[in-house]
């Protein structure tokens, strides 16, 4: 078992990422065998538009992206950014939003308001006006909000103080924390919600459930504890240290900052470097796009897995020429030529839009519009 002292540590070295200073890449993981599209898997290809403050952005450095049909939102560390027809407008504190750094976003589809979380409250944005929610005015636990997931009249919030839930109907909060759940930590880093399952992701305390029928927690933890050497291969989650949670069709991924994890209620598969096409054990986000397929946003590029091969797009970590890989089930990498990647290899987030992705990054926000070959 690690030392709280280590657990501190990474604490601290979390706050730096989020605070934007840049971080030194690693070294490149296995070369690619291969140059042959035609001998790889047929993965999704993408072409990249990269936005920046040269073409609208109010800032590079991208926490959350969200599409909402015509509209892209984005989440940066001066404000929240509209794309729309074309043209990016920003809204600032001085229309409302409870801080200028953006972390997390969430879409309620009933209404079509957006649930902004930042480092200073929570906000929703309706019909063009935007409240603020904040300790000091709500039953919000803590102002750092690092994620949000709205299912149906209710607004699950994770913050650096545990997690809680407003009810819009009532306008009542819940708050949870290690006095009424089974978090030892307090540091909610992600929510996933629907309507018989929540899960939250927290840091150092591993993956919590909650099942809205009998309103009973669980937990699921590292059957190695903190221990970063993993002991016992697929028998629980990777790691304690949770950074994201995706939960689709009966379905849970789980992200931390030494692999990730998938779980179907009975069976854990664990995703490794080592044994993956995870370009980086190191991971921000994960979006699961059903039982099978999800993205993984790393730090040394985005990966996709569809359930047997995976894909990494990034601008190479040797010279910053665009690269994609493909790595298919005997673990063979075959390099993809193309001519364009995601502004950053530090990914932080993802969303859909139909075929197309948009891509937050510490560099700026990527459009890939797929190619169809």
């Amino acid at each position: 078992m690690k030392k709280h002292s280590n657990r501190a540590e990474l604490l601290l070295a979390g706050m730096v990422i989020l605070l934007g200073v840049a971080m030194a890449p690693a070294a490149a993981s296995a070369e690619p065998r291969g140059t042959a599209a035609a001998q790889a898997p047929q993965m999704p290809v993408f072409r990249f538009e990269n936005f920046t403050t040269a073409n609208g952005l109010p800032n590079n450095h991208v926490f959350a992206v969200l599409v909402d049909g015509g509209r892209v939102w984005a989440g940066t560390e001066d404000g929240l950014a509209l794309y729309e027809n074309h043209v990016w407008k920003t809204y600032t504190t001085a229309d409302g939003l409870a801080h200028r750094a953006v972390l997390s976003l969430a879409l309620d589809k009933r209404t079509g308001d957006l649930w902004v979380g930042t480092m200073g409250g929570l906000s929703r944005v309706s019909g063009g006006r935007i409240d603020s929610y904040t300790q000091l005015n709500s039953g919000l636990s803590n102002d750092v909000v690092y994620g949000i997931s709205v299912e149906g009249e209710n607004v699950w919030i994770a913050t650096a103080a545990g997690g809680c839930r407003l009810n819009l109907h009532s306008g009542e909060w819940s708050l949870y924390n290690e006095r009424n759940t089974p978090m030892l930590e307090i540091w909610a880093y992600g929510v996933s919600a629907t309507p018989t399952k929540v899960y939250y992701a927290i840091w150092g305390s591993g993956l919590l459930e909650y099942d809205q029928k009998t309103g009973r927690w669980d937990k699921y933890e590292d059957p190695d504890g903190e221990n970063e050497m993993v002991l016992f291969k697929d028998q629980g989650l990777i790691h304690e240290i949770v950074t994201s949670v995706s939960y689709v069709d009966n379905i849970v991924w789980a992200a931390t900052y030494f692999g990730a994890s998938r779980y179907d209620g009975r069976y854990w598969h664990n995703f490794l470097t080592k044994d993956s096409g995870l370009p980086s054990n190191f991971i921000n986000q994960v979006r699961g796009v059903d039982a099978t397929r999800a993205w993984f946003s790393t730090d040394k590029g985005l990966a996709y897995y569809d359930g047997t091969n995976w894909a990494v797009y990034r601008p190479s970590l040797k010279d910053g020429k665009p690269e994609m890989t493909v790595r298919d089930a005997e673990g063979k990498v075959t390099a993809i030529a193309v001519t364009t990647a995601p502004a950053h290899n530090y990914v932080l987030g993802i969303d859909f839009d139909g075929d197309d992705i948009w891509v937050a990054t510490a560099k700026g926000l990527s459009h890939g519009i797929r190619q169809h070959r």
